[in-house]
């Protein structure tokens, strides 16, 4: 059946947890003013949606089309892997839904996602964290190859409704909320879900898209490395909006965390990657409006020595 917004808002009205999802406020980074007086860069503070994070949005867009579909019934279960905020999402939805989820998910995502998944009542399987990502991916399709009747396999990393989401929602907020300034729209690739669906939207407007690219290893939590030729790419990114790649290191992504720490703002690191890259495009530009995405909140990441008081300056 193809897409309906109607089906997701009916959703949002039937349940009013799930219409706290989206329209999350734009804040300006002013504490870059007087180094880039010519700049500004802002960004959508994603923590305000009830599962904490950017994922809210795609999940709820996938499981409201798959419910008005008929492929998602009481009988079968949510599978999906995530790195951690994906699974909150759909652990919170399923529990408003009263559908059982069950979830892949590597062992080194942090121990305050994992807690927060398991007390909305899924179940998780945990993949090796050095084998990265793209184990879990490949053991999340194992499992459904065995019971496919059992499971609704949702399959963030190809589910054309997870780009939607940020088509409808995300990107539609950056260009009301900035007034159609934004000139410049910075985010990385999880699924690849945002800065396709947000970066098309915006595109259409005028919008430079640019992509952040971590290191494959230690790599940054959250974020595909896209460098290697049997990194898995995920099947809705479209590379094709991408005007420019910015490499980001972890060390990038944990001194902007402390930075906005300083100024107020307490994000994991995937949002601190995205405000590194940000920060770097700035420089480059000489005068513009950047937007990007604070994905999540840092108390995510107090067991992943992001905040260890060693890496304090």
């Amino acid at each position: 059946m193809a897409f309906n917004l109607d089906n997701v808002h009916a959703l949002q009205k039937r349940f009013p947890t799930l219409g706290l999802i989206g329209n999350t406020p734009l804040v300006e980074l002013s504490f870059f003013k007087d180094e880039l007086p010519d700049v500004r860069i802002f960004a959508k503070v994603e923590a305000f949606n009830p599962g904490g994070s950017l994922k809210d949005r795609p999940v709820l867009f996938m499981l409201a089309q798959a419910l008005y579909d008929g492929v998602l019934t009481p009988e079968r279960t949510i599978l999906d892997s995530s790195s951690g905020n994906a699974g909150i999402a759909y652990a919170m939805i399923g529990r408003v839904l009263q559908v059982p989820v069950e979830l892949v998910i590597p062992d080194n995502a942090s121990n305050e996602r994992k807690k927060r998944i398991m007390a909305h009542g899924a179940r998780i399987t945990f993949t090796d964290g050095a084998l990265g990502y793209d184990e879990a991916l490949r053991e999340v399709r194992r499992r459904y190859d065995g019971n496919p009747e059992g499971y609704f396999f949702s399959d963030q990393y190809s589910n054309d409704n997870n780009w939607r989401a940020h088509y409808e929602t995300t990107g539609q907020e950056i260009l009301a909320q900035s007034n159609k300034e934004v000139t410049h729209f910075v985010a990385g690739v999880g699924t690849g879900g945002c800065i396709t669906g947000a970066g098309r939207r915006l595109k259409e407007h005028g919008v430079e898209v640019h992509c952040i690219r971590p290191e494959e290893f230690p790599g940054i939590e959250g974020l595909k490395p896209l460098g290697n030729p049997d990194d898995i790419v995920p099947e809705i990114f479209d590379d094709s909006i991408v005007d420019e790649y910015w490499d980001v290191t972890i060390e990038d992504a944990y001194d902007m965390c402390q930075r906005m720490a300083q100024n107020g703002l307490f994000v994991g690191q995937s949002s601190g990657a995205y405000v590194a890259g940000a920060y770097k495009l700035a420089k480059t530009i000489g005068k513009g409006t950047i937007v990007t995405i604070l994905c999540d909140i840092g108390e995510r990441y107090f067991s992943a020595r992001l905040w260890d008081p060693d890496l304090l300056g």
